[in-house]
């Protein structure tokens, strides 16, 4: 009962004094709204268990090839054959080979991120279906009907949820691996797919490629990603150590499968954390940032505490000398914490909602998960346990009056007065304040000048007047060469078209179809690799007559595609300018050959003769200048361009050079291509500019939202800083007083005030600096992503802080300059 009385009259108190109740309860509410928001939205996507069955004994099983700078190699059919005949510490395996499809026969013809599976695919993964049935062990097997399951979110958006879908019949194109008609027999459960832009999931029958002989033998032909379950009373730790043991007992078996200078390994973790991997570092990034304006909140409130202490030590000494002890009067000061603290939590836990919404839509660049977060209590106890940890801090904060010893507060004093040890706890909240806010701005900056770098690279493409549309190949009854005659005509018609300077063909869109992997490897006329090292890599784009010319891009050297370039004996290029000087230095590049060597072309789809051209040695009739597809900063780049009427046409976009506005464009250009097939998808126009912005949109929203949270906590800074010296003036009053009368010049007490802003800034600053180092040091051994800021971000942050802190020193500088000698002298 006597704790509810000490609430009421904290309550009383509190009244008497509602701005500063009011300015405390707003920061507090910022600080823990902030991370209660964000704390859901890390709960939600890292640490939400998934809907699989058994969760937490479902593994991701990785092959990589770091030495050549690839992550991500998958797996082969004979070496997932070989891991599931060796491993017993997993009691299953499930596979899934990503491939994009054409589907005509829901709605719109369009592509599709598509998955093609085992019969034991998703009873291993431990999902069900909400609609129909999912694929099984009777849908394996080439004699098997085509089935197709949907996922979740692909029925829900595309189709509306429409129930009648099952039993639907639609056609899967892949290019040039052939067409296959399948019936769709499911609705997966809500559930986070993986890769998580997998719209259907079809059994392996629907991909003729899966089916080839070169798929089932082909060690080399690596596609498939591999899932497992552990076996009951096996750990993660034993079966990655058998994983390794098999694989080491693989790649000695099979040495020309595993070249040494690449380095292959294999690896595991848990699915979670698998498919969480895109959004972890950049969410506990995001949630160290809200802690740090939460430590910045606290710091602030806690001199306003002090402040308010201070000018209450009559009231406090009065209560000492009546007999209240120390206990009675904390507990008094815990009781008007937890009354702000609680106000705070309330409005920061109300505020909060809509915050997460806010940041979900922001987090699902980084994982789908994000698109599903709801709140639950978990907002309200992050509040509460936030609201606690604040109060018991502001509590314990302020020094309370002890009678008979040399610094308790004194009952005759007539003014406000800081004692030394006040004055030290002051400065070191507003050095605490500088210090986090210097961290997140140096961050918010470095990531600032990253952007500002990608945005302001010259690409060397005219992005602004090229639309590139999304036409993929169509092969279904026709022949390679028709596939190219239907683009051919295409062009010419699009070609007609006003305001249309040049149409071209290729299989790559910049930026957006970046991630093709290190390319393939090949050699040119004189080139000897050294032993053990394998040949370079180039990137490979299929293109039409006219592609260098549409972007823009100028040709250094030689000529571009003809029509007659397919009817000679010798099939021909276009290299890249650094590919041509690094395979011919110091000479000519024109006419002479290069020709590809990757084992893997062996598995591309085609007959003899097709596949005979495709290694053959290839005439180089022009070199161009780079076009770096892969990168948002380009660098020199080793890329071959082939007319698209000599290699397989996988994907397929067209790009239209306008002197009009791009995307007038898009209907009749639509219109065109569906009035020569009305089954071919005509998808994803945009401008290569807009294309460009949309693949940079991630690093863009990652700039905004710490931008705003540097800019947030520099604010309470900044007026953490002033309300200090501000404070200081007041209680010096008398001071500034005689040294006015004394013959002190008001600029000299103007420029002392500011020097002593300054000088907790500098502090602040050199502080934030040695902990932001040693957490970045620290985050840095744990992810890979985080890396130091460079010299430009750190100096800017600081000069905007001391910049910023000497102009709030300005406003309690001024007032002590302007001070009235007579009035200081007559305030005791």
């Amino acid at each position: 009962m006597s704790f509810l009385r000490d609430l009421r009259i904290a309550f009383h108190s509190l009244m008497r004094t509602q701005g500063l109740t009011i300015t405390v309860v707003l920061t507090l509410a910022l600080g823990i709204g902030a991370n209660a928001a964000i704390f859901t939205l890390v709960r939600g996507v890292l640490l939400k268990p998934l809907v699989n069955r058994d969760e937490d004994r479902l593994i991701y099983i990785r092959q990589s090839a770091p030495g050549a700078g690839d992550d991500n190699s998958t797996f082969s059919v004979p070496e997932i054959q070989d891991l599931r005949a060796g491993v017993k510490t997993l009691s299953a395996f499930g596979d899934f080979s990503t491939i994009g499809f054409t589907m005509i026969g829901l709605g719109e013809p369009r592509e599709v991120q598509a998955g093609v599976v085992g019969g034991s695919y998703f009873d291993v993964m431990g999902l069900h279906p909400v609609l129909g049935r999912l694929i099984e062990p009777q849908d394996d097997g080439p004699n098997a009907a085509g089935v197709v399951v949907l996922t979740y979110r692909f029925w829900t958006t595309t189709l509306g949820k429409d129930p009648r879908v099952i039993g639907k019949r639609v056609r899967l194109g892949s290019g040039p691996m052939g067409d296959r008609s399948a019936t769709v027999i499911g609705v997966l459960e809500p559930s986070v797919p993986y890769p998580q832009d997998t719209e259907i999931i079809a059994n392996v029958v629907t991909s003729p490629h899966h089916l080839s002989a070169t798929m089932a033998t082909g060690r080399l032909h690596r596609m498939t990603e591999l899932f497992g379950r552990l076996a009951p009373g096996v750990t993660l730790d034993q079966a990655r150590a058998e994983l390794r043991s098999i694989y080491g007992a693989m790649t000695k078996q099979h040495p020309e499968a595993y070249a040494p200078k690449a380095d292959f390994q294999i690896g595991a973790k848990l699915l979670r954390q698998q498919i969480t991997s895109g959004a972890r570092t950049v969410l506990l990034v995001l949630l160290a940032a809200s802690g740090l304006v939460f430590i910045i909140a606290c710091s602030n409130v806690a001199n306003l505490i002090l402040t308010r202490t201070v000018r209450r030590e009559g009231e406090l000494a009065v209560r000492a000398a009546l007999g209240a002890s120390t206990g009675a009067l904390r507990r008094m000061l815990l009781a008007e914490s937890l009354l702000l603290c609680g106000a705070g939590a309330a409005v920061g836990v109300a505020s909060a909602q809509p915050l997460v919404a806010i940041l979900a839509r922001y987090a699902s660049r980084f994982s789908v998960r994000a698109l599903d977060l709801t709140v639950d209590s978990s907002l309200l106890w992050v509040g509460a346990v936030l609201a606690i940890v604040a109060a018991v801090i502001l509590a314990f904060v302020p020094r309370l009056p002890s009678t008979g010893t040399p610094n308790g507060l004194s009952l005759s004093s007539g003014s406000v007065r800081i004692t030394g040890n006040t004055n030290r706890r002051q400065r070191i909240f507003a050095v605490t304040q500088v210090a986090a806010s210097f961290v997140l701005l140096a961050g918010a900056s470095m990531l600032i000048t990253t952007l500002i770098a990608l945005q302001t690279a010259r690409t060397g493409l005219d992005t602004d007047h090229v639309l590139a549309i999304n036409v993929p190949a169509m092969s279904y009854g026709k022949t390679p060469q028709q596939v190219a005659d239907f683009y051919k005509e295409s062009i010419r018609r699009i070609d007609a078209l006003p305001c249309v300077n040049r149409t071209a063909f290729s299989t790559n869109v910049p930026w957006r179809d970046a991630g093709s992997g290190s390319g393939l490897q090949f050699s040119a006329d004189g080139h000897v690799h050294a032993s053990g090292e394998e040949d370079p890599r180039a990137h490979w784009r299929v293109i039409s007559p006219g592609f260098f010319a549409a972007l823009g891009v100028p040709l250094i050297a030689g000529r571009d595609f003809n029509a007659l370039d397919n009817q000679g004996n010798e099939p021909v290029v276009i290299v890249s300018r650094t590919l041509a000087q690094r395979m011919f230095p110091n000479q000519d590049a024109l006419d002479r050959h290069i020709y590809w060597t990757d084992p893997v072309l062996q598995y591309f789809p085609g007959t003899d003769l097709q596949k005979s051209r495709l290694t053959a040695p290839h005439h180089i009739i022009g070199v161009t200048a780079d076009i770096d597809d892969e990168n948002l900063i380009p660098g020199p780049i080793l890329t071959v361009y082939t007319p698209f009427e000599e290699a397989p046409i996988f994907g397929g976009s067209l790009f239209i050079h306008t002197s009009a506005n791009p995307y007038s464009l898009v209907t009749p250009v639509t219109r065109i291509i569906r009035g020569m097939s009305a089954d071919q998808p005509v998808e994803h126009a945009a401008t290569l500019e807009d294309v460009r912005a949309e693949v940079l949109a991630p690093d863009r929203l990652n700039s905004l939202v710490f931008g705003v949270f540097a800019a947030v906590a520099l604010a309470i800074a900044l007026v953490g800083v002033a309300g200090v010296l501000a404070f200081s003036v007041s209680s010096r009053t008398r001071e500034f007083g005689i040294r006015l009368a004394l013959g002190s010049q008001p600029q000299h007490l103007l420029k002392g005030v500011i020097a002593e802003g300054a000088v907790m800034a500098v502090a602040g600053v050199l502080a934030g600096a040695a902990f932001g180092f040693v957490a970045a040091r620290l985050a840095a051994s744990y992810f890979f992503e985080v890396k130091m800021p460079g010299a430009l971000p750190i100096v800017l942050s600081a000069f905007v802080l001391l910049a910023a802190a000497v102009v709030a020193s300005m406003l309690p500088a001024a007032r002590a300059a302007r001070i009235d000698v007579m009035e200081a002298l007559r305030s005791e």
